[in-house]
């Protein structure tokens, strides 16, 4: 026995329908169910909800026509976003935070070769900071050869000057480096 076929019908110009389902066209787009709201009509007696102020309060700037409501305002009082900052500071997202290191800490490490894995892996570098800074306090260890972002001018005398080599490393913003 043969299937029967599905009805079909056309309802006015281009709305076809297949079992009474209307197909959505460009002509026939309407909003949902309560999308759109009715206009609040002000004005309109007390039983309306809006009626004598018309939802904007009593005497003031803000009763007045030409009213602006600007983003931030806050009736000439200094606004939030120009008075917080002034209270306690505020934390630059860009900060770097640097791994600075004395001369004479360079003598804790058991290697002549200090590089920065070998920093990640006794923990002395961690994520936090965004590249390691030499300084010059203390003596420096003889022939030591160290991976830095910047040495002071006093730093690279001194360990020139004990026969050690610094390789200065080009800064590059990472993820993880930025991330406190």
């Amino acid at each position: 026995m043969a299937t029967p076929a599905k009805k079909t019908s056309t309802v006015g110009p281009g709305m076809m329908t297949v079992d009474s389902t209307p197909t959505l066209t460009l002509d026939n787009l309407r909003p949902g169910v309560g999308a759109q709201k009715d206009k609040t009509r002000k004005g309109r007696g007390r039983a309306s909800g809006a009626g004598k102020t018309c939802n904007r309060g009593h005497n003031g700037e803000g009763q007045r026509s030409g009213r602006s409501s600007k983003r931030g305002f806050e009736g000439g009082q200094m606004p939030g976003y120009r008075r917080f900052p002034k209270l306690d500071g505020f934390r630059n997202l860009n900060e770097r935070v640097w791994l600075e290191l004395n001369l004479n800490q360079l003598a804790g490490f058991a290697s002549t070769d200090i590089t920065l894995d070998m920093m990640i892996e006794t923990r002395v570098l961690k994520r936090r900071h965004s590249g390691v800074r030499i300084l010059g306090g203390g003596e420096c260890p003889k022939g030591v050869t160290i991976q830095a972002h910047y040495v002071t001018p006093s730093a690279m005398e001194k360990i020139t000057a004990a026969g050690g080599k610094v390789e200065l490393i080009t800064f590059v913003a990472t993820e993880d480096a930025s991330a406190n």
